[in-house]
C-alpha cells in the first residue's frame, strides 16, 4: 500500500514539476499539458509512478459544477443554432471513424475486432470493455485511446494558439475567482450541486454521470440564481494537473516499442480525425451560427471532461461544447456494437 503512495505521489509531483515549467515557458494550456507530457516521458522511462486515480470520483463531480457555472439563461435561446451541429454529428463520426479504421487495420495490422473499437472516437472504459468483450486486444484499444485523448488535447491547445490565436491565459480561466469570493451559502449550493448532481447522474442512466449530473445541477442553479460565482480557479487548476497527470500514467506498463508504435498510429489516426473535425467545423461556421472555433472544439475526439476543461480554459462555449461531446460519447456507445455486428456479421 505504501508503494502504491510512493508511485502516486511521484507522478503527483511530476505533475506539479511540469505544470510550473508548462506554465513558465508559455505552453498552451500548462496545466494540463505539461502534467501529462511529463507523465508520459516518466512512463517510457519506465520510473515507479501510478496515476491518482482515487482522486478521480472527486475531482469529476467538482468539473461538472465547473462547466455548470458557465450556463446562463442567455444560452437557452441559442439552442436553436446548436441544430445544424446536432444534425451533421453522426455523419462526422462515421467519416472520422471509418478514416481511423482504416489505419489501425491496414497499417497498424490489427485484427479487425481491435482495430474496430480502437478507431471509435467514444469513451475509453467503455471501448475498452465493448472492445475486450468482442474478442479484441484490450492493451491495444486502451493504448489507442489514451495516445488519441493526448494527441488531441496537445493539437487544439497548439491550433488554438498558433492558428486562431486564442491562448488560455496561463491560469486556466480569464477572470480568477479567489477562494474568498464564494459565500458560505454558495459553497453549500455548489457542493450539494457535485454530490447530488453525482448520485441522481448515476441513478438516472446519464451518460459520462458523474460529470454530466452536476453540470446540469450547476447550470439549473445558476440560472434560477441561486448562485452567481463559479467555483474557484484554485480548483480548476486542480483539476486539470489530476487530470493531465491520470492521462500521461495511462503507459505505464507498456514498452518502449509498444508506445512508439501504438503512438505513431494513433498521430495518424487521431491526425485523420482532426482533419475531418476542422472540415466539419467549417461547414457549421459558414452556417453562420456557431464560430469556428467552438465548432472546432465542439467536433474534436478528445474526451468529454478533458475537452470541456479546454473549453473552460479558451474561455469558449462550455456548454454547447460538452453537450456535442456528451452527445457523441452516447451515440458511439449505443449504436458501436450494433454497427460492429453489421460490418461483421461471422464475428
Amino acid at each position: 500500500m505504501s508503494e502504491g503512495y510512493r508511485e502516486t505521489g511521484l507522478a503527483v509531483m511530476i505533475g506539479l514539476i511540469c505544470a510550473g515549467v508548462a506554465y513558465g515557458a508559455g505552453l498552451p494550456l500548462p496545466w494540463m499539458l505539461g502534467p501529462m507530457i511529463g507523465n508520459t516521458v516518466a512512463a517510457m522511462m519506465r520510473l515507479p509512478i501510478r496515476g491518482p486515480d482515487r482522486l478521480r470520483p472527486f475531482v469529476i463531480p467538482v468539473i461538472g459544477v465547473m462547466l455548470g457555472s458557465g450556463v446562463s439563461a442567455e444560452m437557452i435561446g441559442l439552442l436553436g443554432s446548436w441544430v445544424m451541429t446536432l444534425a451533421i454529428l453522426p455523419v462526422f463520426l462515421g467519416t472520422a471513424a471509418g478514416l481511423s479504421f482504416l489505419v489501425y487495420r491496414y497499417l497498424g495490422k490489427y485484427d479487425s475486432v481491435t482495430a474496430f473499437y480502437a478507431a471509435m472516437p467514444g469513451g475509453l472504459n467503455e471501448m475498452l470493455i465493448l472492445g475486450g468483450a468482442a474478442g479484441g486486444s484490450e492493451r491495444k484499444i486502451a493504448l489507442a485511446h489514451a495516445s488519441r485523448i493526448l494527441i488531441v488535447i496537445i493539437f487544439v491547445a497548439i491550433f488554438f494558439g498558433l492558428v486562431l490565436g486564442v491562448s488560455s491565459g496561463g491560469q486556466g480561466a480569464t477572470t480568477w475567482v479567489g477562494l474568498q469570493v464564494p459565500s458560505l451559502q454558495d459553497y453549500i449550493i455548489l457542493g450539494v450541486c457535485a454530490v447530488a448532481g453525482f448520485w441522481l447522474g448515476r441513478k438516472a442512466g446519464l451518460p459520462a454521470a458523474p460529470v454530466f449530473g452536476p453540470m446540469i445541477l450547476s447550470g439549473i442553479a445558476h440560472i434560477a440564481g441561486w448562485v452567481v460565482v463559479a467555483p474557484p480557479s484554485v480548483f480548476v487548476i486542480a483539476a486539470q494537473i489530476t487530470m493531465g497527470t491520470i492521462i500521461g500514467t495511462r503507459f505505464v506498463g507498456a514498452t518502449v516499442t509498444e508506445i512508439r508504435r501504438d503512438l505513431g498510429l494513433a498521430i495518424l489516426a487521431s491526425s485523420a480525425m482532426l482533419v475531418v473535425a476542422i472540415m466539419f467545423a467549417e461547414i457549421i461556421a459558414i452556417s453562420g451560427h456557431i464560430p469556428l472555433s467552438q465548432a472546432f472544439l465542439a467536433y474534436s475526439p478528445g474526451g468529454l471532461t478533458e475537452m470541456s476543461l479546454l473549453t473552460l480554459a479558451l474561455d469558449q462555449d462550455v456548454a454547447y461544447v460538452s453537450v456535442m461531446h456528451i452527445v457523441r460519447i452516447t451515440l458511439v456507445i449505443a449504436i458501436a456494437p450494433y454497427v460492429f455486428k453489421l460490418l461483421m456479421p461471422r464475428r
